[in-house]
């Protein structure tokens, strides 16, 4: 049996992205060449590892009990590349983080960068997934460290303070709202309102909130990014919510109003969160005491 790292790496892929074109675009792959891939494994074993159906791309028993193996594989690589860093020039250590659409678009950026400056030979894998979907992946091994807002429920997960996350409300300055100060999201959701672009993490999380209010968010068009939100309202196209750092910032350039959100769960303590520190890679718990620091100050 002949499998290397880059096969195990791409089944994790492929399995956790419910896909094999998404699986293969988190690979770096063609997706010819991550099929023959897969094929090539099956093949080996000698059963099916994945079936797919209406809802995308499954992992079969075979595929579960593989996906186990080589999560363990691949997280055991980790540690050794972190021991051996110290001693072996070039080997790379690889840090998987899944973040909320908040921390990976307003707070992380930063951080990171110092992070990866000081540090050349380790890369950082950031994903954004929604919070409730972070801590599942970190208590299941998935990724290293994640960043979540408000998490239902940690247990068994160390949990460390961030960032607070205040959401707000962006209107043109000159709109018939611009004068006050603050506003229920119900309200909000009278008017036309530029969101942000499918699987963003964020939108998905307003959506619940305007669900339970038993409306629906009337999305004249979705953005990629806070800073294009807050230049279509500026134009009139709509309304926004934004994190209030990014209402901020863009308020330095552009005719912008922010209101402040009167829901309470429109202000979010964002927390680190992994599942055992000491098993962590070493790079990897650098870059948890990395992200801690800023937290402390």
């Amino acid at each position: 049996m002949r499998f290397d790292l880059a096969d195990l790496r791409l089944f994790v892929h492929v399995t956790e992205a419910g896909s094999l074109t998404h699986g293969a675009e988190r690979a770096g792959l063609a997706l010819a060449s991550a099929s023959e891939r897969v094929k090539a494994m099956e093949e080996t074993l000698g059963v099916p590892l994945l079936q797919r159906d209406r809802q995308g791309t499954q992992p079969t028993a075979a595929g579960l009990a593989l996906l186990d193996h080589a999560r363990l594989m691949l997280a055991q690589f980790e540690r050794m590349k972190g021991e051996l860093g110290a001693h072996a020039r070039g080997l790379k250590g690889r840090i998987r983080v899944l973040s909320n659409t908040a921390a990976i678009s307003e707070h992380l950026p930063g951080s990171l960068a110092d992070f990866l400056a000081a540090h050349p030979a380790l890369d950082i894998e950031l994903e954004e997934r929604e919070s409730p979907d972070i801590v599942t992946a970190i208590a299941g091994g998935q990724a290293d460290i994640g960043i979540v807002a408000d998490p239902p429920d940690t247990s068994g997960l160390e949990t460390y303070p961030f960032r607070e996350d205040r959401l707000v409300l962006v209107v043109p300055a000159r709109h018939a709202l611009a004068s006050r100060r603050q506003i229920w999201f119900s309200e909000a959701l009278d008017h036309d309102l530029v969101g942000l672009s499918h699987g963003s993490a964020l939108q998905a999380h307003l959506a619940r909130h305007a669900a339970r209010l038993g409306k629906k968010m009337r999305l004249r068009v979705r953005l990629t990014g806070f800073d294009a939100q807050c230049r279509l309202v500026e134009h009139g196209a709509g309304l926004a919510i934004v994190p209030a750092t990014a209402a901020a910032r863009c308020r330095r350039s552009m005719a912008i109003r922010a209101l402040r959100l009167r829901d309470p769960w429109s202000v979010r303590q964002l927390r680190i969160c992994v599942r055992r520190p000491a098993s962590l890679p070493v790079h990897a718990r650098r870059l948890l005491e990395h992200l801690k620091r800023p937290a402390q100050r």
